[in-house]
């Protein structure tokens, strides 16, 4: 399954999302689409042919939005600074215009209300008023007009909707009063031609707001985008020449000086230098470099000057994969924003039918309603008992249209999940899947590979114990290292280094085979050789004899792997090897078993070893000799006992078990597979990025639940209060929009939270 990101402009509510949802799976060869109203992404997911930008484009043009298609990455930041300054001025034109009309209408009607002055002929004013509201629905509210109208004919209708019927029928009383002033007709309603300027203007200053608290909330990828460096010190021919960074290709040789970012990821080829990584790690301390380690483009050299052959230029620099990993996940859903958007996909036809039957209920039973009314005409002032039953039942139905709102439903959980996955960015943890954040609440068990993840990964030699005759040792240490040099796996590299120094020419190998999770083996000089664990030795049907194995197990019981070496069938060594602890391996444990979870370390080593490294972690369970392609297999197990398997890895013998667990959390000093099949991504390699992980996951998922809670309650609560007539049409807008905004509110104070 393959993806595309794009950006929508034009959304407002989580009707409109799910209307460019539905455009967008209507395309072909598109699977599925995912839109993050609060982010503006839309994410299209295909696995045949490529839907063309063109036709996406005309899809979601077609149901009244529209899709953007950025023209490079070097111009991403200002497409979105200018993107971002184009809808903010839009919405301020729009709400200027707005309250330029509305406030002098306001006033007026208030001096008519408190004071009782009014203009001589009352038609004058009410034709005043009518042509005063009517500019501020169809000038500034022209495109919210636009929008309900192009939604209402596709039948999926969004909060739009219920603004222009709302606005548009208030205003329709006045031109219905001015026809009864004229004679033409006799129809007792009262005019609410005011009301329609007034939920209109706080319509579109709710819109401001919410479009610049928006803006805030994606400041995560603003700032990630600002790290990239803008020119580059380039070495020609001995001189340095300065160019534009996105220009620099693969293999051209950079000048850094103190105080300078690193224009692109490359290698030090000269020169030392303190490197500030703190931009992708969270971590403030400077780390060293020096020749052969390499760095990260938009990072600082504080200290020493150095010289860096660029590896990865344009998109495949790790800063842009930062940023694609996070707008994808932005771009995805948690579950249970599946409950909310079900809600939302029938909430304005609800609303609609809601707003009917509450004005059906007034002109059939206005006896119900009535007395309430009539003991809150002495104490809310906009409650007038006496103005005539149809008059009461337009107020209340209206009340109820423009005071429900989907917006903050919509808004709840991708404004939290946008601002986490940003945080988490910040501090190197990439969220690559939104699900990740409510699965590791609901997680009971984290599962550690143990080579890699729990240690260091660079294993060495401990001891080499020799079986046969001492005058063969040279000529077995060579046959060793030669069938050992041909394998990648870190322990026959820990042989080899080992070997090296004293054997560094090889013999011919013939017939070398990798026996995953088991050894090498391979012909040298005509004989057989053998170099692996027991499993290997079994089915090759070699046995070590009793003293042979109480060394072995004497090594193992000091927490060392132990392979057997043997020449055409006959033990001949015996070879430990250690893998060092991370550092931070037992305080990460022990503070998830304090918060309650179950621990399991996962590895190909036999009982004994990992019993022993178990016991100095304090593991609550150990699962040892499994083989490579038995790892997914145990997490499934674990997952089939009823437990949430949390899977901590790097390797590529890890992305099996990684993808099947409820949630991968990938090392990201591993291999690209395992950082793939993760769906949270540990930048620099530490496990106490795995506290952090959890951490910011309960931090956004109480943000989730906080603003669904109050999008529900804020609905639940003001709704029978505009049925029963007791909401005024304005101050139910007011409502309706401070519900939106204080929902993106609730969701940035994340920003001032400390991983």
């Amino acid at each position: 399954m393959k993806s595309k990101s794009f950006t929508v402009s034009g959304m407002h509510c989580a009707g409109c999302a799910q209307s460019v949802e539905k455009a967008l799976e209507s395309v072909n060869s598109v699977s599925n689409a995912n839109v993050n109203l609060a982010a503006e992404k839309a994410t299209v997911q295909y696995n045949g042919g490529i839907p063309s930008d063109r036709e996406l484009q005309e899809a979601v043009e077609a149901a009244g939005y529209k899709l953007v298609v950025e023209s490079g990455k070097s111009d991403k930041l200002a497409q979105k600074r200018e993107r971002d300054r184009q809808n903010l001025d839009s919405a301020w034109r729009n709400l200027v215009w707005a309250w330029a009309i509305t406030a002098p209408v306001m006033i007026w009607m208030g001096l008519k209300m408190g004071l009782g002055i009014r203009l001589p002929n009352p038609l004058i004013e009410e034709i005043l008023i009518t042509l005063a509201a009517g500019i501020v629905v169809f000038k500034p509210g022209r495109a919210t007009l636009i929008s309900a109208w192009k939604s209402g004919i596709r039948l999926n209708p969004n909060m739009d909707v219920l603004i222009a019927i709302g606005t548009v029928t208030s205003l329709s009383t006045g031109l219905i009063v001015v026809g009864h002033l004229l004679g033409w007709f006799v129809f007792p309603i009262h005019s609410f031609t005011g009301i329609a300027a007034m939920i209109m203007a706080f319509h579109l200053t709710g819109r401001y707001i919410e479009t610049k608290s928006r803006g805030h909330a994606s400041d995560a990828i603003t700032k990630l985008l600002t790290l990239e460096a803008e020119t580059a010190r380039v070495i020609r021919n001995g001189r340095e020449i300065e160019k534009p960074a996105r220009e620099l290709v693969a293999g051209e040789v950079m000048m850094v000086r103190p105080g300078e970012k690193i224009p692109t990821d490359g290698e030090v080829i000269d020169g030392a230098g303190s490197v500030n990584e703190s931009m992708v790690t969270g971590e403030s301390m400077p780390v060293r470099k020096s020749k052969g380690d390499q760095v990260i483009g938009g990072t600082i050299n504080q200290e020493g000057a150095i010289r860096v052959k660029a590896l990865n230029v344009g998109e495949d620099t790790f800063l842009n994969r930062v940023v694609r990993l996070v707008e994808e996940a932005q771009g995805t859903k948690v579950p249970v924003q599946e409950y909310a958007d079900r809600v939302t996909a029938v909430f304005v036809p609800v609303v609609l039918l809601l707003s009917l039957l509450t004005f059906v209920s007034w002109m059939v039973f206005p006896q119900l309603f009535m007395p309430v009314l009539e003991w809150a005409g002495e104490i809310v002032p906009w409650v007038e008992p006496g103005m005539g039953r149809l008059s009461h039942a337009f107020f209340a139905a209206l009340a109820v249209l423009v005071i429900a709102c989907p917006c903050a439903l919509g808004l709840a959980t991708p404004t939290a999940l946008m601002i986490g996955s940003g945080l988490g960015a910040e501090n190197g943890v990439l969220i690559r899947r939104g699900e990740a954040i409510q699965r590791l609440q609901e997680a009971t068990h984290f599962v550690f590979d143990k080579t890699g993840t729990l240690t260091v990964g660079e294993p060495s030699v401990t001891d080499f114990v020799f079986l046969g005759n001492k005058e063969d040792e040279d000529l077995i240490m060579r046959a060793i290292h030669s069938v050992e040099n041909p394998s990648e796996h870190p322990i026959s590299r820990a042989i080899s280094r080992h070997l090296e120094e004293q054997h560094p020419e090889f013999a011919e190998v013939k017939n070398f085979t990798s026996h995953p999770g088991m050894g090498v083996s391979g012909t040298v000089g005509g004989k057989k050789i053998v170099v692996g664990n027991r499993r290997l030795m079994q089915l090759e049907g070699i046995e070590l004899d009793s003293p042979a194995e109480m060394k072995k197990k004497e090594l193992e019981e000091r927490g060392e792997t132990v392979v057997a070496a043997a020449v055409d069938g006959n033990p001949v060594a015996l070879i430990a090897i250690a893998d060092t602890l991370k550092p931070e391996a037992g305080e990460t444990l022990e503070q998830l078993r304090s918060r309650g979870y179950k621990t399991v370390m996962l590895t190909g080593d036999n009982h004994r070893v990992a019993e022993t490294i178990a016991g100095r972690l304090g593991i609550d369970e150990v699962l040892a000799e499994v083989m490579p392609d038995q790892k997914e297999d145990k997490i499934r197990e674990l997952q089939e006992q009823g437990h949430v398997v949390v899977m901590v890895g790097d390797g590529i013998n890890d992305a099996p078990a990684l993808t099947r667990s409820d949630v991968g959390i990938a090392i990201g000093t591993g291999t690209d597979i395992a950082i793939e099949s993760g769906s949270i991504v540990l930048v620099d390699g530490k496990l106490t990025a795995v506290l952090k992980a959890v951490e910011l996951s309960r931090m956004t998922f109480k943000k989730i639940r906080q603003n669904l809670f109050w999008a529900y309650f804020y609905n639940v609560v003001m709704i029978p209060v505009a049925v029963i007539g007791l909401m005024h049409p304005v101050l139910a807008e007011a409502a309706m929009a401070f519900s939106s905004v204080n929902v993106i509110g609730n969701s940035r104070r994340l920003l001032k939270k400390k991983l």
